[in-house]
């Protein structure tokens, strides 16, 4: 019963983790920066939060223009070897300069690393990206072909994906992980899901859940049951245990007693804390999930490191989110309002995975 009750061992370990949460957030050290530099995309997923886009309507942001901000505003202020660069998107192998851009962050001493859906990870391409010096990289794998094709709406998408993490786990120099969208039709399927993950070779495996937001609001077939995310908790729970792969449940939301049991770490939402991005507007904010209505400042009009600094408010002073069904819950203290992408236009709050529970 662990995943439906806190114990008091627990509690206590909750309770020293939001203290050194809370000297964290006073800290506020810059380690991952978030680079959304197209909303481009290749593909049309029914669950995509952004709304991505063959054309978006909105230009990549010039190369130029990040780097001028990792050198002005970022490279003072830190030890660039401590501070991961994401390539984040739409997709980001739609841009042809990505090796450039590869290339001149690493000469600028910062690890990278990207996330992708797969479809245009050619050999050549993988070498071009390994060579400008990848660190990391993250493909999207929703379930098996039918699966996978029908959230991804693209009959070759499967295929692509597993060409491309099939190149992945042979490269032993690349950290890498599987992310998966785990839907109704695929809880059945978990356990074979992951057998064929281990015979590929993936030793770090992600899952999430959908949440309302982008394309999946008005799409209920993307959405599992509560009964059904609590079959997810336990199937992670019991691999973990297990410890073939390493799989972990994405930084999404308190999970009650599953905390410390389906991820390697308690619960907390990293974005404004230690995670930022510049978004593909200019846009300064957390990570790349949350809404616009928390952006803090952009590029072409406020200082990096200002905002940085002085701004973020919401995302580290979270008492404003005590409203509403957090107003009395008295898992508040640990999961602070869960996180900032979870919240609507205004501040509601959109989804609590500890209440599915």
């Amino acid at each position: 019963m662990s995943g439906r009750r806190l114990g008091l061992r627990k509690r206590l370990a909750l309770g020293i983790f939001s203290d050194l949460h809370a000297a964290k957030v006073e800290e506020h050290r810059l380690d991952t920066l978030f680079w959304e530099c197209t909303l481009r995309c290749n593909l049309s997923c029914r669950h995509c939060g952004s709304d991505c886009r063959v054309d978006p309507g909105v230009a990549d942001m010039p190369l130029p223009d990040f780097l001028k901000v990792l050198d002005e505003e970022v490279t003072p202020h830190v030890d660039p070897s401590q501070v991961l660069i994401i390539f984040s998107g739409g997709e980001v192998l739609v841009r042809d300069d990505l090796e450039e851009a590869g290339r001149e962050v690493t000469r600028r001493g910062y690890p990278w690393g990207m996330v992708t859906n797969g479809m245009a990870l050619t050999e050549r391409r993988f070498r071009g990206l390994l060579d400008a010096g990848l660190r990391s990289i993250s493909v999207s794998l929703d379930g098996f072909e039918d699966e996978h094709n029908y959230i991804r709406g693209n009959p070759h998408s499967y295929d692509r994906a597993l060409q491309a993490i099939r190149m992945i786990v042979r490269e032993p120099s690349l950290a890498s992980d599987v992310v998966t969208c785990v839907t109704g039709a695929m809880i059945p399927q978990l356990e074979a899901f992951r057998d064929m993950l281990l015979a590929e070779g993936v030793s770090h495996w992600r899952l999430f859940s959908i949440f309302p937001m982008g394309r999946a609001k008005h799409d209920p077939t993307l959405r599992i049951t509560d009964e059904q995310f609590r079959t997810l908790m336990e199937f992670i729970r019991r691999t973990r245990r297990e410890g073939r792969i390493d799989a972990s449940y994405a930084c999404e939301g308190f999970l009650g007693g599953y905390e410390a049991e389906v991820r390697d770490h308690f619960y907390e939402c990293a974005a404004g804390v230690t995670v930022a991005s510049i978004r593909v507007d200019g846009a300064i904010s957390g990570c790349t999930s949350i809404r616009a209505n928390f952006h803090q400042g952009n590029i072409y009009r406020d200082r990096f490191w200002e905002v940085w600094e002085r701004r973020f408010a919401p995302f580290r002073d979270r008492e404003w989110m005590r409203t509403g069904a957090c107003a009395d819950c008295r898992m508040f203290r640990y999961c602070q309002g869960g996180g900032m992408h979870l919240r609507d236009d205004d501040g509601s709050l959109l989804y609590c995975h500890y209440k599915r529970l």
